[in-house]
């Protein structure tokens, strides 16, 4: 489990990007991190994994606190981190050569790699691709590569900021079916860090972020019954959910079958 605690964080010139934020994170969890631009959102992602160090208070990943050096290393393997932009990420010449370059870093021995890199590309549907080369991929593949290569490290959590934002509909929704069942095969949690309702609304649960503070943690139901709630974190309602209440239909988009 990944408990936060109390944790504030602010940058060098005294803008605080989180305040005092309580949370926890179960294996298995399907949630969705929202928020407008400046919420916070991907600072509190980088603490959760140890790239950033806060002020105050905590983040304990499976009993460790990622503020201790000897154990990031550990911690940083546990809780995976998948980028906007996967050029930003990928860094070998064929994807075979990606999903091996984390496991290299990680000093795993050479059999053990090899196995690893064989069960990732056959679990993503890659092994077509094991030579090709990352660049020369689609948007969606590019990502699905991304998020392959960080799995092959065995992660417990995989946070994913804002991995989607640069995919078309379709990609999008082929990303979402791959996180579905890599926590059915994996128990992973995934976290989704997203400013699109309707993405947040096919997760179990939604944490809002508004002015460095959690303002909301709930089912995307609960959620989407409190329109004004929303509007004052500035976001939207899906449409399918903004739809329904406008016809007093329903209130969540599963009520309308979508």
């Amino acid at each position: 489990m990944i408990r936060v605690e109390k944790l504030s964080f602010s940058y060098r010139e005294g803008l605080a990007a989180l305040r005092s934020i309580d949370l926890h994170i179960s294996p298995g969890e399907d949630i969705a991190l929202i928020g407008a631009n400046g919420s916070g959102k991907t600072t509190l992602a980088r603490c959760l994994n140890g790239l950033q160090q806060p002020q105050e208070g905590r983040v304990l990943v499976d009993g460790m606190d990622a503020s201790d050096p000897t154990q990031l290393r550990t911690i940083r393997q546990l809780v995976g981190m998948v980028l906007q932009n996967p050029d930003d990420q990928l860094v070998a010449t064929t994807v075979a050569d990606e999903l091996a370059f984390g496991l290299e870093n990680l000093a795993i021995a050479s059999d053990e790699i090899h196995r690893r890199v064989e069960e990732t590309l056959a679990a993503f549907d890659l092994e077509a691709y094991r030579r090709y080369p990352p660049h020369k991929l689609s948007g969606g593949e590019k990502q699905r590569v991304a998020i392959a290569a960080v799995m092959a490290m065995r992660p417990r959590y995989l946070v994913l900021d804002e991995s989607t934002a640069l995919l078309d509909p379709g990609e999008r929704q082929q990303v979402a079916e791959l996180l579905q069942r890599l926590r059915t095969a994996y128990d992973i949690a995934t976290i989704l860090i997203t400013q699109s309702p309707e993405e947040a609304a096919r997760t179990d649960r939604i944490i809002v972020l508004h002015a460095g503070r959690i303002h909301a943690d709930s089912s995307p139901a609960a959620l989407f019954a409190d329109p004004p709630k929303l509007r004052a974190c500035g976001l939207d309602l899906p449409f399918a959910s903004a739809l329904a209440a406008h016809l007093s239909l329903a209130e969540t988009p599963s009520e309308l079958g979508t």
